[in-house]
């Protein structure tokens, strides 16, 4: 066994726990909706709850990754093949299993393209978000407090579908007081209306939730509406 055959099934082995791992954090994350939704159902009705958008946001990364899962398994079934004795059922073998694994490849990225045009097209507006400020919640699923910054989108990743961002406001000086940048999924991402285009922007209602700048930072924090801006007529 030659050293990069070793070191591509320790790359797919460590690929297939950080998938695992993923996965059971997004999976945590749907039985926690589940039961606030069984124990509150009305709370969809109020005004700003996301409460379902974030549900079909949840169910959309479990689906990938339980298929890079299957695919870095295939991936790993071949590596593990090539290292099987030699001889000429071995290699018989060996070619059926890989136009089979390749099919299966192929049926599954040709079903991913059939079936899911709403993520294609959610992949084309992350990756359009480059060079723009968005809204971004820095802390992980599990913590006790989110916290939400403004950021710069530097690169989206279309495979692993995690943002690459940076915090251009100095950090503190115990956090190096440098520009800090992350690495975020796409659920922790929420763009701003186009500065250009008014329309794009939403009505905010008197007792809708949102995410309100503290003046002079980057910082977030959760507001409700009182009354929403004046409308300007066009040519004023």
């Amino acid at each position: 066994m030659s050293s990069p055959d070793i070191a591509g099934i320790l790359e797919n082995s460590r690929e297939l726990d950080r998938l695992r791992k993923e996965q059971e954090e997004v999976l945590s994350e749907i039985n926690k909706m589940h039961k606030k939704l069984q124990a509150t159902p009305e709370v969809v009705e109020k005004p700003g709850d996301n409460s379902l958008s974030r549900l079909k946001i949840l169910y959309t990364q479990a689906k990938d990754l339980s298929e890079n899962e299957v695919n870095v398994s295939n991936q790993l079934l071949s590596q593990l093949d090539l290292l099987l004795p030699s001889g000429p059922l071995a290699q018989q073998r060996r070619r059926i299993e890989g136009s089979d694994q390749k099919r299966k490849r192929m049926k599954n990225e040709s079903d991913i393209s059939r079936l899911s045009p709403s993520m294609r097209n959610q992949l084309e507006a992350c990756a359009s978000l480059k060079g723009e400020q968005v809204a971004a919640r820095v802390t992980g699923n599990n913590a006790e407090k989110d916290e939400w910054f403004v950021v710069k989108v530097m690169q989206f990743d279309r495979e692993t579908k995690e943002f690459e961002v940076l915090d251009e406001e100095p950090g503190d000086d115990e956090e190096g007081g440098g520009q800090r940048k992350y690495k975020l999924p796409m659920s922790c991402i929420i763009p701003f209306p186009k500065k250009n285009d008014p329309s794009s922007a939403p009505d905010f209602p008197p007792g809708r939730h949102v995410l309100a700048v503290y003046p002079g930072t980057t910082a977030l924090y959760k507001a409700t509406v009182v009354s929403p801006p004046r409308k300007v007529p066009a040519g004023v």
